[in-house]
């Protein structure tokens, strides 16, 4: 008999977390191939539908994060976040195939609508089109960013960090890396450790 059958006192060891989904280098380029060719008005929230949402490869908190590296550094997000997403699931082959199938769609199809833009561009179906294609991606982004908030912004100075950004970016005009920094040093502030947190958590 077990140690714990014979001795009631001897604990049994913790369950394992759940870990998250495992992929295949394949099936990290068809996910971002078919990203990178649906993703009509912004790519975050497809971005959001298919990795978290649909797959489970990374949570809201991750992505989250994820996404926050992705607008603090150069270049696009949807290649930051390939990257960042391909790596953790498969190394660098992950992040390789993830930035490969993201962007081979967006190029070939803004190479053909650049050809039918220039012959095409001023007329006045297409200006509508135009138009009513931006109204969507606001409405998208708007989306997404009501569904993070649910889970990221969990108190009430999280919001005063959220408004300093954006008067200081649209009201004040700054940078976004000099605004994401300046916040960014004023949240980590705020939320480092206590000395009384420190105290409670002990050795």
């Amino acid at each position: 008999m077990s140690d714990a059958a014979l001795n009631p006192s001897v604990e049994s060891p913790p369950a394992a977390a759940p870990v998250a989904a495992q992929a295949s280098i394949a099936q990290i380029f068809l996910e971002f191939l078919i990203i990178g060719a649906t993703s009509f008005g912004g790519v975050v929230p497809y971005l959001r539908g298919s990795l978290v949402a649909k797959r489970g490869w990374i949570n809201d908190k991750e992505f989250v994060e994820m996404l926050s590296i992705s607008q603090s550094l150069p270049g696009l997000n949807a290649t930051n976040m390939a990257i960042l997403v391909g790596e953790k699931l498969r190394g660098a082959l992950g992040s390789v195939a993830a930035i490969i199938g993201v962007c081979v769609p967006g190029a070939v199809i803004m190479y053909v609508v650049g050809v039918f833009y220039r012959n095409h561009g001023d007329h006045v179906w297409v200006t509508a089109a135009l138009k009513g294609v931006a109204a969507a991606a606001v409405g998208l982004i708007l989306s997404t960013v009501v569904g993070l908030s649910k889970k990221s912004l969990a108190g009430t100075f999280d919001f005063v960090f959220m408004a300093l950004t954006v008067i200081a970016v649209n009201r004040l005009h700054q940078s976004v890396p000099r605004t994401l920094i300046a916040v960014g040093l004023l949240a980590v502030l705020f939320h480092r450790p206590r000395k009384e947190q420190k105290e409670s958590v002990g050795p």
